[in-house]
């Protein structure tokens, strides 16, 4: 597969989820770029604005990839995500029964509703691509992608995921509500069926994997790697930053930039591809200080500054 031929079908994918999430072009190609450049999603917005929907659009845009769901609920353990051995009578023996995290797109539906300790079961699987039961070390295979969402506006019967686990997301999107316009053309379309049941996979499994492949081999200068991390290590300088990024943000924003460069036809990455997933990229990282807060700032507005003040490279 050439270069070209991989930023066709990584379009292809990118129109094929718009036919079903209207209206969000931007946040479709920062999911996308999410998929392929290896790392986990974290979408965080109100009910009933497209959040499952749209992890249900990728697995079905993309042949041969498996899905399945979880969710998360107070009452859900370790075992019901990762899998549990069951004794066996008729053979006298524990059978290994596997959990919904063997598989290809795992959608951790409103994660913030599991206890910590069901919430760290993910935590080796999406940095690491393994899980370790009973003592015994699985794969999870080389495609293994997390969707997660959660509700920004509830606490009740929730638990704020640890800083830990955010940055085990390469990113966070939302999608927002609709303009009046889009909302009505929405009602249009699905008056006698959802378009998600219209879907046809428009890339197969093995195809995926090789444009991901592709993405790493994108062109990255030095001077565009030391914008990254001046990026990233900005937000260890700000007074109202109380943790800052880590150095996984920085290598989440080059494969992030590496697979939208791809996306878009580009044989290497610009300054202006970094500016456009920096705050998808870090700002769910960053945990401000109680002042800053309460004084309306947010993860997204420090990186903004920041894109404002480190020098742009020539």
């Amino acid at each position: 597969m050439t270069s070209a031929e991989a930023t066709h079908q990584l379009n292809q994918l990118e129109q094929s989820l718009s036919t079903v999430i209207r209206g969000q072009d931007p946040a479709l190609r920062q999911v996308v770029a999410c998929l392929i450049s290896g790392g986990h999603l974290l979408l965080e917005d109100y009910p009933g604005t497209g959040k499952t929907t749209l992890a249900k659009a990728i697995a079905r845009s993309i042949g041969g990839m498996t899905f399945k769901r979880v969710q998360f609920t107070p009452d859900l353990l370790p075992s019901d995500v990762l899998g549990v051995s069951i004794f066996d009578p008729s053979s006298q023996e524990f059978r290994f029964h596997p959990g919904p995290v063997f598989t290809d797109l795992l959608l951790a539906d409103e994660i913030n509703r599991a206890s910590p300790r069901t919430q760290s079961a993910l935590l080796e699987a999406m940095a690491e691509g393994q899980a370790t039961i009973e003592g015994r070390l699985h794969d999870l295979g080389e495609l293994f992608f997390v969707v997660a969402t959660q509700n920004p506006v509830e606490f009740r019967g929730t638990f704020p995921l640890p800083e830990a686990q955010m940055d085990r997301f390469a990113m966070q999107c939302d999608l927002g509500y609709l303009t009046i316009e889009e909302e009505t053309a929405m009602l249009a379309e699905q008056q006698n069926g959802h378009p998600l049941e219209q879907l046809k996979p428009v890339c197969t499994r093995e195809e995926l994997l090789t444009i991901r492949r592709l993405a790493r081999e994108v062109t990255i200068t030095p001077e565009i790697r030391h914008y990254i991390v001046s990026l990233v290590a900005a937000t260890r300088t700000q007074e109202k930053v109380k943790l800052p990024a880590s150095p996984r943000a920085s290598i989440s924003l080059m494969r992030a930039s590496q697979a939208l460069a791809l996306l878009t036809g580009k044989d290497f990455v610009t300054p202006d591809l970094i500016q456009e997933l920096a705050a998808p990229v870090i700002a769910h990282r960053l945990v401000l200080d109680p002042d800053a807060r309460f004084s309306g700032l947010t993860g997204r507005t420090i990186v903004e500054e920041i894109l404002g003040e480190v020098p742009v490279p020539v």
